[in-house]
């Protein structure tokens, strides 16, 4: 029992041993199995996230080409934004055509800068010296440089005489003593005149410089207060007010210029050699203003002026028998301190005059203390129209001979004065007139002579009469305050309405010193006659001025006595019309209607009050024998 059971055992043990090693082989089948299917696993894993891996690589791979596609889209955009902006706002390194830029189309041509203005007209080098044309120095520098293109002769009036200076030479006359400088004084090319700067210098309150490159002259003619700034770095002036447009010459640190204007960010500026363009504000500093000058002497013209109010009226004498009734004339006036008799006209165009000069009349107001300022027209008697005006003054040899018999005859008759009253002068005579004036200011000068000139109420259409200069070079200027409306007119209206003359005395005031100025009145009046136009007169003057009005008038001029008589006769009555300060009338009669604006005490009065209230040198009547005797206690009232 016992072996068997030990067999038994011994049997239990080989199984058991047989079951572990079936165990142990099956474990180790499953182990390798499981070992097995855990590679084949991992495998599977392996593979897997080696294809996630190689997913994620690649996704990486096309995200990072992304990135640095955008970055390089990036700088690309930046690189064209960064090079349009660069070109739409940095600046323009163009430099300007200068001599487009001076308007130089010529090797000899010379660019003119005036303070702040490059001027068209050119100036010329010869002998490495500036000369301007004539009409650039008249126009812009000094108007009393005279050319006398007929007989080739500089001429530049002085107080005391009338510089001369022939074509090509260095010498010049001054009251027949000869003077020279060392360059020629003026030269032509075919009918251009020009004068050496220099010479224009000696009598001319201006500074000048020349440049090269381009050929340039750089003067400075006004004075007095002026802007100046600094530049704060170094830049550019440019042609126009922007970044893009073309420089024309570059500034410095601590570069001085002379401001213009104000152009939004830009500042328009002249360089101290002539350059005239645009600065950015943001490179200037101390801007502030200055007073510029500079030494000379101007030349004044002495002038004779009465130390009383001025009451003077025009005689007409046509005739020698008219001058033996000035005993006469003068006994009906009061308060008369001059008169004008009209003595001289103009007989030729070689300035010889006709004269009805009489000593006996000058003795006869001397006598009664009145002074004679013989008048000289150029119509009336000989000349009478602006052509034969022209050839006389346009010609230095006329004027002389025309001022020379003038002076003879003051000074034959003992006269005090001359009295110009020129009405034939163009525009294109202007020149020719004042120089006139001028020659004969000298003349009267030297010989005590006052030298009083008609005018005009000035307008834009008279300035070639050159009132201000008139103001300068002779005693007395006077408005003739009237012919507002005139025979020529197209309407009818008032001979000088009240605001016509206050308008005329403060033009002229602009120009000529109150103690220089006196103001003419009228002594005569209008008589209007209106007649409706036919269809026939209207057809006539179509496409005129004359067209424009419905009505034809004609007029006829009356003295004070007379044009009331005219309204007594008519049956009319006058009222005051506030707009001319006057009494006016109105009627109708032969199929006509009549209008009068009176000129009697009352409007008289008005104007005497405008002398008196601007303080002027006197007043002026045309003309003697028009007047109402009432008037002289009037006029003796405010002249006194």
């Amino acid at each position: 029992m016992t072996c068997t059971k030990n067999i038994v055992i011994i049997g239990s043990s080989r199984r058991c041993s047989m079951d572990e090693r079936t165990r142990k082989s099956s474990g180790t089948t499953r182990q390798m199995q499981n070992k097995n299917t855990t590679q084949r696993t991992r495998s599977a894993q392996n593979g897997s996230n080696r294809k996630r891996r190689n997913g994620a690589s690649r996704r990486r791979r096309k995200r990072n080409l992304a990135f640095k596609m955008s970055i390089l889209v990036l700088i690309v955009i930046g690189i064209v934004g960064g090079a349009f902006l660069l070109k739409r706002y940095s600046p323009s390194k163009e430099k300007a055509d200068l001599k487009k830029y001076y308007g130089i189309e010529q090797d000899n041509q010379v660019a003119v800068i005036i303070d702040n203005q490059i001027l068209e007209a050119k100036a010329a080098m010869f002998d490495g010296k500036p000369y301007l044309e004539y009409s650039l120095v008249r126009d812009y520098l000094n108007d009393r440089f005279y050319w006398d293109s007929n007989e080739n002769i500089l001429l530049y009036t002085l107080p005391e005489g009338t510089i001369r200076a022939d074509v090509g030479s260095n010498e010049y006359t001054l009251q027949k003593e000869k003077k020279s400088e060392d360059y020629t004084i003026i030269k032509t090319e075919g009918s251009t005149a020009y004068i050496a700067l220099d010479f224009v210098q000696k009598y001319t309150n201006i500074e000048f410089k020349t440049y090269e490159d381009p050929q340039r002259v750089m003067i400075i003619s006004d004075w007095g207060k002026i802007r100046t700034a600094t530049v704060k770095k170094d830049t550019q002036v440019r042609y126009r007010g922007g970044v893009k447009s073309p420089y024309l010459t570059e500034v410095s640190k601590k570069d001085k210029v002379t401001v213009i204007e104000n152009e939004g960010d830009w500042k328009k500026v002249r360089t101290e050699d002539g350059y005239i363009g645009y600065i950015k504000k943001n490179c200037l500093k101390n801007e502030k203003e200055e007073t510029i000058s500079r030494e000379f002497e101007e030349q004044v013209y002495t002038n004779i002026s009465k130390d009383y109010t001025i009451n003077m009226a025009w005689h007409v004498v046509t005739n020698q028998s008219a001058n033996e009734k000035v005993l006469q004339t003068i006994a009906d006036t009061k308060g008369l301190t001059t008169i004008s008799p009209t003595w001289f006209t103009i007989a030729d165009t070689d300035g010889n005059i006709n004269s009805l000069a009489s000593s006996q009349y000058v003795n006869y107001a001397h006598q009664s203390n009145i002074e004679v300022w013989a008048l000289v027209r150029d119509f009336d008697g000989g000349i009478g129209s602006y052509e034969e005006s022209y050839e006389v003054l346009s010609h230095t040899s006329k004027r002389e001979n025309l001022v020379n018999q003038l002076i003879a005859e003051a000074l034959q008759t003992g006269i005090d004065g001359i009295n110009v009253d020129f009405e034939k002068i163009s525009a294109e005579c202007g020149e020719h007139y004042i120089q006139f004036i001028r020659e004969l200011s000298v003349k009267c000068r030297q010989n005590g002579l006052v030298l009083s000139v008609d005018n005009y109420v000035p307008k834009t259409y008279n300035a070639h009469y050159h009132i201000e200069e008139q103001g300068k070079v002779a005693d007395y200027v006077i408005i003739m305050g009237y012919d507002e409306h005139y025979s020529g007119s197209y309407e009818s209206g008032s001979v000088a309405s009240l605001n016509f003359v206050k308008e005329g005395i403060e033009a002229t005031l602009n120009a000529v010193p109150k103690e220089k100025v006196i103001n003419a009145v009228p002594f005569f009046t209008r008589l209007w006659k209106e007649v409706p136009k036919t269809e026939e007169e209207l057809a006539e003057e179509a496409g005129t001025e004359a067209a424009e009005y419905s009505v034809k008038v004609t007029s006829e001029a009356l003295g004070m006595e007379a044009a009331e008589q005219a309204i007594a006769d008519a049956g009319a009555q006058t009222t005051v019309d506030e707009a001319t300060k006057q009494n006016y009338a109105q009627w109708e009669a032969d199929g006509a209607t009549y209008k009068i604006w009176l000129e009697d005490e009352t409007a008289l009065e008005e104007k005497l009050k405008l002398m008196k209230e601007y303080k002027l040198a006197g007043t002026a009547a045309w003309r003697l024998g028009f007047e109402k005797s009432s008037v002289w206690e009037l006029i003796l009232k405010y002249v006194n």
